[in-house]
């Protein structure tokens, strides 16, 4: 299973925006983009001053890059999630949007169950979850309409389910295609997201025409 290694701040400041990778760090005065909102790198602060036109590639490169970034997928994945997306019924961008939102971590994210997707990814790996009653450690697993996602019994005696989890949790709304239970520290997915209810900022029809060339 392959995931970036390198220090995803720099992600953040390479696109220009928070992309909220740091949970918690990313809504205090820490965040490296309060302290240098500028690319990273030696020519990194004198970017902001470029007046030169942005390519059309350019733009669809960037729009795919930073929903790799968001979701925390690498290139070869992506691209499948967009060879699936087109074979769907539908308009291409929302479903690849549909997609990235219904993996495990997403939804384990979306749930309030973990800071960030990075750590919602971790805690799916070491086995935290179950899907419809059976324990799974795959991140990536994409859930259907119905499927009910819940913390296993014997992970809920660690303190961060008991102390850490509950207090971020209830500062977190889930979306309206999500339902949640904390007393159980479960979720069910009711259906598919709306365009209008996946808040990240992320332009699709860029990245169709990234992958249509």
């Amino acid at each position: 299973m392959a995931k970036y290694l390198g220090p995803v701040c720099k992600l953040c400041r390479r696109e220009g925006e928070k992309l909220f990778l740091k949970g918690e760090k990313c809504f205090t005065s820490k965040c490296p983009m309060e302290r240098h909102p500028y690319p990273p790198g030696e020519h990194g602060r004198m970017a902001r001053f470029s007046r030169r036109r942005e390519s059309d590639y350019a733009k669809q490169l960037r729009a795919k890059q930073r929903a790799r970034r968001i979701y925390g997928v690498l290139e070869r994945q992506f691209r499948r999630y967009y060879e699936v997306a087109l074979q769907r019924r539908g308009m291409t961008g929302l479903n690849l949007l549909q997609i990235l939102e219904s993996r495990l971590d997403n939804v384990v994210y979306r749930l309030g169950f973990a800071r960030s997707r990075a750590e919602a990814r971790l805690l799916v790996t070491h086995g935290h979850f179950t899907v419809n009653g059976r324990r799974v450690d795959v991140p990536s697993m994409l859930l259907r309409p119905g499927d009910v996602v819940a913390v296993r019994p014997e992970s809920r005696r660690r303190s961060f389910f008991k102390q850490v989890l509950p207090e971020w949790a209830e500062k977190q709304a889930p979306p309206a295609w999500l339902s949640r239970d904390l007393e159980a520290l479960s979720g069910r997915v009711e259906r598919m997201p709306e365009r209008g209810e996946i808040d990240s900022n992320i332009n699709e029809q860029l990245i169709v025409e990234y992958y249509s060339r």
